[in-house]
């Protein structure tokens, strides 16, 4: 059998790899110099953290997470008819410990089993007693009893015993209760959060977009909710882009105010996307009564002409997210940040706040978007934490960055920079100790094993598309100066060891 990656998967080779360590690398350089800490999370989490945060409705939860049960907890068979106290005692001693989730149902579950075990008990002391005379009433009573015993047992079997639980299909949730579990609101001013890692969407692949994806994000929490928060993470973010060279990167920005103001514009731009209704395709239509704001996301050309006639939500926002918006304008122009209002960039859950962007970059096609984000000042509560806690945060798509990057060229330098050429067993020596040094400036080097001809080394030079050749020959120890060959454009020039360790790393860094 020949085993293949899973549709929808893939593996990163090098030399693309060392692109993939460059930019995160440069991620956790721009992100420290802000102020941020790396938090590394767990894969996965309880599927109710996302269905919560991120929404039932959603096609994230509903279709696309990867969710399964966990490995149930081992139990008696229920000992209903003996002990069924000393049962239900086992349960709730195994759901404070963790064993069984602590759920609304399961509680409910057990308040259910003890209700019906008082009600069979009370008429099974009423037989014992002989409170009922005639066979007819004997056996109505024990047949109520039968029933009961039965509605216990299918209420026992109705437990949820294993924790469902999910791949984590983005990570700002993940962060957010790491934040509210940690009691990260003790610490402070505001937590500055960053995460580097692999999510998981079951989702049609396509360029770009895969079953396993990858991303770079950040999350501010904190007190505050300032307009120059939202600038600054902005202002991190597009530092980042320029120090990996991405080159054509344009940032949109729109406000979809708060939580009393946007209600509003929602029953408005409802009952007007029901009178097209019948123009819409069936997300949009579906979205009309679950999330009217995602229609406002729709790419499908034939809606598009549609939704710009649809009222904007700039002329429904309060006097304060009006004024946040304007301030928020303010904050970029004091940092020199260009942008373009997009009145549809919006974000369709009710946690979401304010401020919203988008950056887009070439090379990606009609789906050009490479990082989202937003004020979620309302998550925090949402998940049971500190009420008055705000957030912001972005996540970079890593694999459509890497798509533009590569378009653009980044990827050259990822690879082998110098192939060490020894010449004559005399020269193996001088060339491993050349090896270790060029290695400690940093430098990948190839240096053969075995004695090969000058034709033949240059030629796997080449073919492992080294940047340099330095030739290591008996003439060159003799001289004190080793020959290298810049393999692009065959220029070659002899420099003493000190001379081409200072070559060789400037070359790097071109």
């Amino acid at each position: 059998m020949k085993f293949q990656a899973i549709k929808g998967v893939r593996d990163i080779l090098p030399p693309e790899s060392a692109l993939w360590n460059r930019v995160e690398q440069a991620a956790r350089e721009v992100f420290h110099a802000y102020g941020y800490g790396e938090i590394r999370l767990p894969i996965f989490e309880p599927t109710e953290l996302f269905a919560r945060s991120v929404g039932l409705d959603t096609d994230i939860v509903s279709k696309e997470m990867y969710s399964f049960e966990d490995k149930p907890v081992d139990l008696p068979e229920p000992m209903v008819t003996t002990n069924l106290d000393a049962y239900l005692q086992l349960l709730e001693d195994r759901m404070r410990r963790g064993d069984i989730p602590l759920t609304e149902p399961n509680r409910s579950a057990l308040e259910l089993v003890r209700q019906t075990s008082a009600k069979h008990s009370a008429i099974t002391g009423e037989i014992r007693e002989r409170a009922y005379h005639t066979k007819e009433e004997i056996v109505e009573k024990l047949l109520d009893a039968e029933r009961l015993l039965l509605g216990i047992l299918l209420t026992l079997s109705r437990l949820q015993l294993s924790e469902i639980i999910s791949l984590r299909p983005e990570a700002t949730a993940s962060a957010v209760r790491a934040y509210i579990e940690h009691g990260m609101q003790t610490r402070p001013g505001n937590v500055r959060l960053y995460y580097v890692g692999p999510m998981f969407r079951r989702e049609r692949p396509q360029k770009g977009r895969y079953r396993q994806f990858y991303q770079i994000g950040a999350e501010l929490l904190g007190p505050s909710d300032h307009p120059a928060l939202d600038a600054e993470v902005i202002e991190m973010l597009l530092a980042f882009f320029a120090h990996v060279n991405l080159t054509g990167a344009k940032l949109y920005i729109n406000s979809i105010g708060d939580k009393k103001c946007r209600p509003a514009y929602v029953e408005r731009l409802r009952g007007e996307l029901q009178k097209v209704r019948d123009k819409l395709g069936p997300d949009s239509q579906r979205r009309i009564e679950t999330n009217p704001l995602r229609v406002l996301d729709s790419k499908l050309p034939e809606e598009q002409l549609i939704i710009d006639k649809l009222p904007r939500l700039a002329d429904y926002l309060c006097e304060a997210c009006r004024e946040h918006y304007q301030e928020l304008k303010r904050q970029l122009a004091l940092r020199s940040i260009s942008y373009e209002e997009n009145w549809r960039l919006v974000r369709g859950l009710d946690y979401y706040t304010r401020t919203t962007f988008e950056i887009t970059a070439p090379g990606l096609g009609s789906q050009n978007a490479v990082c989202g984000g937003g004020r979620y000042d309302g998550l925090v509560e949402l998940l049971g934490g500190p009420a008055a806690t705000k957030g912001i945060g972005f996540a970079i798509g890593t694999d459509r960055l890497m798509l533009s990057l590569q378009e653009a060229g980044a990827a050259e330098g990822c690879g082998l920079e110098v192939f060490l050429a020894w010449l004559g067993a005399a020269t193996y020596p001088a060339a491993v100790a050349l090896a270790r040094k060029l290695r400690e400036s940093g430098l990948s080097v190839e240096l053969p094993a075995q004695e090969m001809k000058f034709g033949k080394s240059l030629s796997l030079a080449d073919r492992l598309g080294a940047r340099f050749a330095v030739i290591v020959g008996e003439d060159e120890l003799t001289a004190g100066q080793f020959t290298v060959k810049r393999l692009a454009d065959g220029e070659q020039k002899k420099l003493a060891e000190a001379d081409l360790l200072e070559y060789l790393t400037k070359s790097r860094k071109a």
